[in-house]
């Protein structure tokens, strides 16, 4: 920690949030647009296994993202029109966000890229993808595009523990992603990786070891998430023939308190909740109001006087 006072260095937020970054790195607020590069998964189309990971929607995580009947271009207008109904902005992260999108020839995923990322509003290109699709021809293109803007790659690791990963069918091994994350670096690549709480069988000091696991690798950011149990997913069918715990808003804010605590200062945190589709959604419930959620967990952090890094010693 530097003699800036830990709750006032991210402004009014107790953590480094991803708003936060953007205005520090931009001067402004950059707003998202989700896209479709209509790829598919290893873990769908039989090359890993057939059913995708186990709590997956059958849009593959994109239930939020474009419309893949459309170019990249119009599904970037289509962004920039509804959000510019609601206010004034001119500044994007370009973010490819349904299933593997770096499952696919590396000449379409440059054609595709490229198309948004010369969009002269467009900041960022952000890419969701498994760290075992990214094989050196990807790499190479990733390291091209990002000299033109900033690139950053998603990876949804979930979990470290072996256990907890074949149960949600994710397919790879954690070295496997060590690999993916060390590669990246190496391009000068950021790299965010998305992490899943309260999985069945995890206790609070194994959700605990995968933050610091994140601790010890060269990462820029995280996505903090509550398993979410949606309607059309082999998740929803095991929850229904035998019910696993599923935390409420308070359980789950304070585990999330003592991730916050924990988590280098330096990681920006991308998100610390998640609202699947409402009309989807099985459990839990209450994660439909999130800003219900972001709330209660600001207003929890000063009651207890936490905030991000508090008890990191890296």
């Amino acid at each position: 920690m530097d003699n800036i006072t830990a709750p006032h260095r991210w402004g009014e937020k107790r953590y480094h949030s991803l708003d936060f970054h953007l205005r520090q790195t931009f001067g402004e607020k950059v707003y998202k647009i989700t896209l479709n590069g209509g790829m598919s998964c290893p873990n769908r189309d039989g090359y890993i296994g057939t059913g995708g990971c186990i709590f997956c929607s059958a849009k593959g995580s994109g239930d939020f993202a474009g419309d893949a009947s459309l170019s990249i271009t119009e599904q970037l207008s289509r962004g920039k029109q509804e959000l510019l109904s609601k206010r004034p902005v001119h500044s994007y992260i370009a973010y490819f966000q349904a299933f593997t999108n770096t499952y696919a020839p590396v000449d379409y995923l440059k054609k595709i890229f490229l198309e948004a990322i010369q969009d002269p509003e467009v900041k960022v290109l952000s890419i969701a993808t498994r760290p075992d699709c990214l094989g050196s021809d990807v790499l190479k293109l990733l390291t091209q595009l990002n000299k033109i803007k900033p690139v950053w790659v998603e990876l949804g690791l979930q979990t470290i523990h072996p256990e907890s990963a074949r149960f949600i069918r994710r397919g790879y091994d954690l070295k496997v992603f060590e690999q993916a994350v060390k590669s990246l670096r190496e391009a000068g690549i950021t790299v965010i990786v998305h992490v899943i709480l309260f999985l069945p069988g995890e206790t609070q000091n194994m959700m605990l070891e995968t933050i610091d696991c994140l601790n010890r690798l060269d990462i820029q950011g995280v996505k903090l998430q509550l398993l979410h149990v949606l309607e059309g997913t082999d998740l929803a069918v095991l929850y229904r023939k035998e019910p696993f715990h599923v935390p409420d808003m308070e359980e789950y804010i304070r585990l999330l308190g003592k991730c916050v605590s924990r988590l280098n200062p330096d990681i920006v945190i991308h998100r610390l909740t998640g609202d699947g589709p409402k009309e989807l959604l099985i459990a839990p419930l209450w994660t439909g109001a999130k800003r219900t959620v972001l709330n209660r967990l600001n207003q929890y952090l000063k009651e207890e006087d936490i905030w991000q890094g508090k008890e990191y010693h890296g």
